[in-house]
């Protein structure tokens, strides 16, 4: 199966305090510069860089930062119709950054770090280490940029690479039903990206839509390739502290898996959800928080069930 996390949106605090060059001073300026990256996660909790949740803080658009996301989902010990259920929670620590290299370029670096438990009759199953590392520019195709339009619209598109910088081990997955349960995918990964944001004063509207085409590791398997699409509303609320409450829907679909050339039965997925959060900034730092439950689900034929998300995001503009 492949499932994770999902893109998310950035705007900077810094960007807010000084001239906007494009699309004139009004108090939410700042709000085109909302950007939603791309989601790099290939199994439940595998190699996941953010995902669904969102990728980026909503005040920074040039930044680094520290993400924590924990994932916690439940699934068959085995592949029998009377296998017991365990429970797996997936932890992720990513130190992330967004550069600007020209006026309508930006690149940005993700690095993860795991450590995951699986809670089984007979002991927990831990394991941790470097994630797959992902680098993606995304390039600003149209922006609105003339000072009295009542709505403004900004496209996005680009593409990365996801690096296998993490382990894959066959043996973590022994009599599970969850290929997910990696710190690395093993595979070389090309990402493509696409973002559109409709703004009107503080209120806007992202959208977003990512496909992420997978490559057989070394170990002969190789997971399905992956689609990404999501919408989120937000709304800024300027005072000495700026809030950015959000609400939207994100879902993810996944091809099924291959092992030596061969379909891995009921690998195939697909889930929806719903997700809320906010950001808060003052400064140049800036503090967010997500959560996600799952409206509704398809995963590795029933065997496997997503239970929450929750993300915190600590950054600092550069």
């Amino acid at each position: 199966m492949a499932l994770c996390a999902q893109a998310a949106v950035a705007i900077t605090v810094k960007d807010s305090l000084r001239p906007f060059p494009y699309s004139g001073h009004e108090p939410a300026r700042y709000l085109s510069k909302y950007h939603a990256l791309l989601d790099d996660c290939d199994a439940c909790g595998c190699s996941s860089n953010g995902g669904s949740m969102g990728f980026s803080s909503m005040f920074n658009n040039e930044f680094v930062g520290l993400r924590y996301f924990y994932q916690r989902y439940s699934s068959k010990d085995g592949i029998f119709n009377n296998s017991p259920w365990v429970d797996e929670n997936f932890n992720t620590v990513q130190a992330w950054a967004r550069i600007p290299i020209v006026r309508r370029l930006q690149v940005s670096a993700l690095v993860p770090y795991h450590f995951h438990v699986r809670e089984r009759a007979t002991g927990d199953q831990r394991i941790e280490g470097l994630g797959d590392i992902t680098v993606l520019a995304m390039f600003t195709a149209y922006e609105t940029m003339r000072d009295s339009t009542v709505l403004t619209h900004k496209l996005q598109a680009g593409g990365g690479l996801k690096m296998p910088t993490g382990k894959y081990n066959m043996a973590n997955n022994v009599g599970s039903v969850n290929p997910g349960f990696q710190v690395g995918t093993g595979s070389w990964d090309y990402l493509l990206a696409t973002e559109y944001v409709l703004k009107k004063g503080r209120l806007g509207l992202n959208t977003m839509a990512t496909y992420t085409i997978k490559t057989q590791n070394e170990k002969l398997y190789r997971f399905g390739n992956q689609f990404n699409y999501g919408a989120t509303l937000f709304y800024l609320i300027e005072q000495k502290v700026k809030w950015v409450p959000q609400l939207g829907i994100a879902g993810e679909v996944f091809a099924s898996n291959f092992q030596y050339d061969q379909i891995v039965p009921d690998s195939s997925s697909d889930i929806v959800f719903g997700k809320v959060g906010l950001e808060v900034g003052r400064n140049d730092f800036s503090l967010g928080l997500n959560a996600m439950l799952p409206i509704n689900q398809h995963l590795n034929g029933g065997k496997v069930e997503s239970n929450y998300r929750l993300s915190v995001n600590l950054n600092y503009s550069l």
